[in-house]
């Protein structure tokens, strides 16, 4: 296929999630939170066989995955480009098949004998709890960067997209495409996927801050981000946009957005070019009976906004866009 058809590169950790419902027990039992994300500990080891033996729906996932299905349901087909590393066993099979039934490239890293990642995914009511076993997901090599699978694709498209969870082992490699992004006028986006992201691994996102244009968050996490670099605001989500915003960046040629999402409240789009300008977007609540689970809500919300964007929709157009396609 010719790399002229694609338009977005994706990295993040691909992983097979194992969802269970009426999950309860499982929160009590782990020490988890009904809404949250987490790396898996070694207490956590028995979780995934546990829930197993459960009636259980296997689901590609993965942050940056999610947004890549969510992107290419938008763009025309094969247009969409996601990497990871992957094992060579049945949890990568499923995920190959799933990626060629939606039209999405896969480009993954295989690791001879390793096993592919799996997410547990606690679901309680409408909220849910990730508990993430990276196993293959944190061998990625970043030599793989410049292979003759990937290469042609990064001088290619036209945007880069970074979960936030991939700078827990591979903040060289987002640093290495982003600065290129930078420096060739590539757009690169990162999304900040957790809380613990801006809580525990703020180094590595202030490494990679410089070179990104679009960063995409939700409440808890712009908070966390607020809490972890001490602004005096830790609540005010407009105020956060505008801080992040105007954060240093290599290319000053094209203004940095943040947007904010808030659940069933509202979207925050705040721009380095106009900062104090913050656009909050309301976003009409779905009922209870109309909500099945959150899980992957935020980064449905993400791929649909890239999709929008490279379609050449504004950003207002872009988060009415995705207000329409995930309402959460």
């Amino acid at each position: 296929m010719s790399t002229s058809t694609y338009q977005l590169f994706c990295v993040g950790n691909p992983l097979l999630d194992i969802q269970v419902t009426n999950g309860e027990e499982f929160l009590t039992k782990y020490d988890l939170k009904a809404n949250d994300a987490i790396l898996a500990e070694a207490k956590h080891a028995p979780l995934y066989e546990e829930i197993a033996k459960r009636d259980v729906t296997y689901v590609a996932g993965g942050a940056g995955q999610n947004a890549s299905r969510g992107a290419a349901y938008i763009l025309p087909p094969n247009s969409v480009v996601y990497t990871g590393c992957v094992g060579d066993d049945g949890f990568a099979d499923q995920l190959k098949k799933a990626n060629d039934r939606e039209g999405l490239v896969h480009k993954y890293l295989v690791k001879k004998g390793e096993k592919t990642g799996a997410c547990a995914v606690i679901l309680t009511g409408h909220d849910r709890s990730l508990v993430t076993d990276l196993r293959a997901a944190e061998k990625w090599d970043q030599s793989y960067l410049s292979s003759p699978e990937i290469a042609p694709i990064i001088d290619a498209v036209k945007m880069f997209y970074f979960e936030g969870f991939f700078l827990t082992h591979g903040a060289e490699t987002v640093l290495e495409i982003a600065k290129k992004g930078s420096e060739t006028g590539k757009i690169s986006v990162i999304n900040l996927s957790a809380p613990f992201i801006p809580q525990f691994f703020g180094v590595q996102l202030s490494q990679v801050m410089p070179y990104i244009d679009i960063l995409i968050g939700n409440e808890s996490e712009a908070e966390a981000w607020a809490s972890a670099t001490g602004q005096p605001d830790k609540t005010d989500l407009s105020a956060i946009a505008r801080a992040i915003a105007l954060l240093p960046k290599s290319n000053a040629s094209r203004p940095r957005i943040v947007i904010i999402t808030h659940g069933p409240k509202s979207t925050t789009v705040v721009s380095s070019a106009d900062p104090d300008n913050a656009k909050v977007h309301p976003v009409k609540a779905l009922t209870n009976a109309e909500i099945v689970d959150t899980n992957g809500a935020g980064d449905a919300f993400a791929g649909g906004f890239l999709g929008g964007y490279l379609s050449g929709k504004n950003l207002d157009e872009c988060v009415e866009l995705i207000k329409l396609l995930v309402n959460f």
